[in-house]
């Protein structure tokens, strides 16, 4: 591109489909020009390191950063003494952040039954159920192959699924793939198999008031996780194979009574679980309330929410009180909105507390479910248009690129959050690059807002 023996040298090489640009100066420090004019048309994402403050002392001084380019930009550089300038650039025009996540599921588990966690559980669930979305808004049949590869492997001629115990939530939320199949090819082999979830609802234990348990061995335990591992796969199953009374029925008993037990107070906002028995370690003595209002697990709830109210019979007599309950729920998650990030707290209604932050896996499902019911009619548009871009901005800022293998990365979120036991405990629990949950809902949220307009 430029350079001048002995003094500066600025060079740029494509590999496949990456471009490397470079400069680097003798000991005279030096601004230079870089002209993207060897791009092509498009847009296109930079990952630049660059010389930090210190570097002319310090080689291990710089800084990375991230900024969208095309043909016609031009970009100013400062080379110390002795340093140097490189990037790494990608096009990303005509793709979305929710193709690209789902390349990267692809590429890194070229086997679904290898995403963590466990061969047959929620994680699987959450993410084939986000690939189906793209297979339908695309057509792309790798979106399709990649979901089917999972169901038979966990299917076999017979109809059987030998990972399905029937102990817990947890596992019931891949059956929704099942159904998906059956939906797809109208093969007995899947309806079997999804019988077999269904059956597991038989005799599964419940409080005194029909909750189900989370899981078999937690005694009177209602997590709010559960609203939407379990409900995804009754609702789907009582539209698209039997049983449509009682699933629908069940989904909503689950969901009311979740709300009625799970609510705080007047902030539309609810507790992450609730012990009938009031004496599990999280529990309240009195209410047998957790300690707070969890993002990831009120983000569950407004999933199941927006997901039941989709294929919700229109005459149905408990979907006014679904709607109401949604409707409530967006309110509050409107008011909550950090309106610096777009995004929303570990702790939503605790924005001002130490330690607290930004979780992306929580906020990638209010995204979801504030732009889902703005489609279904319950919340205004007008209303609402600016809380879904707000969310989208801020959310695509926790995507990076992997300097590796090109794929993308997800940071600030934390992988299999239980029960806590205090604020503390949830605000410092570790966080992961690309925990399961966050990477998930980060292809849920950025899908619904890229699935009509482009946001490259």
């Amino acid at each position: 591109m430029d350079g001048k023996v002995g003094e500066y040298a600025a060079l740029a090489r494509r590999k496949g489909d990456i471009w490397y640009a470079g400069a680097m100066c003798n000991w005279v420090a030096r601004d230079l020009t870089i002209d993207f004019s060897f791009l092509g048309a498009g847009t296109y994402e930079a990952v630049i390191f660059k010389d930090g403050i210190n570097s002319d002392r310090e080689a291990t001084d710089y800084k990375r950063e991230v900024i969208k380019i095309s043909a016609t930009d031009k970009l100013n550089i400062h080379l110390a003494p002795g340093g140097g300038w490189t990037s790494r650039i990608r096009k990303i025009n005509g793709k979305s952040w929710s193709q690209e996540i789902a390349k990267t599921f692809m590429e890194r588990y070229p086997d679904p039954m290898d995403f963590p966690w466990g061969s047959w559980s929620y994680p699987q669930g959450y993410m084939l159920l986000g690939i189906e979305k793209l297979w339908e808004s695309t057509g792309d049949k790798k979106y399709y192959d990649y979901i089917m590869k999972f169901v038979d492997e966990a299917v076999d001629s017979s109809g059987y699924i030998k990972q399905f115990d029937g102990n817990s939530l947890d596992i019931i939320m891949p059956g929704a793939t099942v159904v998906w199949a059956y939906k797809q090819t109208g093969l007995e082999k899947y309806k079997k198999a999804a019988e077999q979830i269904r059956k597991s609802f038989e005799g599964y234990p419940r409080t005194s008031d029909s909750l189900f348990w989370h899981g078999r061995p937690l005694k009177g335990e209602v997590w709010i996780d559960g609203s939407f591992v379990a409900q995804i796969f009754l609702t789907k199953y009582g539209k698209y194979v039997a049983d449509s009374i009682y699933c629908f029925r069940e989904a909503a008993r689950q969901l009311i009574g979740m709300h009625s037990h799970l609510k705080k107070a007047n902030t539309g906002l609810m507790y992450h679980a609730w012990d009938e028995d009031h004496d599990a370690p999280w529990a309240d003595k009195k209410t047998g309330l957790s300690p707070e209002v969890w993002s990831e697990g009120l983000g569950w709830y407004a999933l199941a929410l927006v997901e039941t109210l989709d294929i919700y019979p229109k005459n149905n007599p408990y979907r006014a009180e679904l709607e109401s309950i949604d409707r409530e729920l967006m309110k509050s998650l409107k008011n909550y909105q950090d309106q610096k990030t777009g995004l929303w707290y570990d702790i939503v209604d605790k924005g001002d507390m130490p330690a607290n932050f930004n979780d992306p896996s929580g906020s990638s499902m209010f995204l979801y479910a504030i732009k889902k019911s703005i489609e279904l009619g319950l919340i205004s548009e007008d209303e609402y248009a600016s809380v879904v871009n707000k969310a989208y901005k801020g959310l695509i800022t926790k995507a990076k690129i992997n300097q590796v293998d090109g794929l993308v990365d997800i940071i600030g979120g934390c992988d299999g959050v239980c029960v806590q036991t205090s604020y503390d405990k949830y605000v410092k629990y570790e966080k992961k690059i690309n925990a399961k949950e966050t990477i998930d809902g980060f292809l849920w949220g950025t899908w619904i807002v890229e699935k009509s307009q482009s946001h490259n």
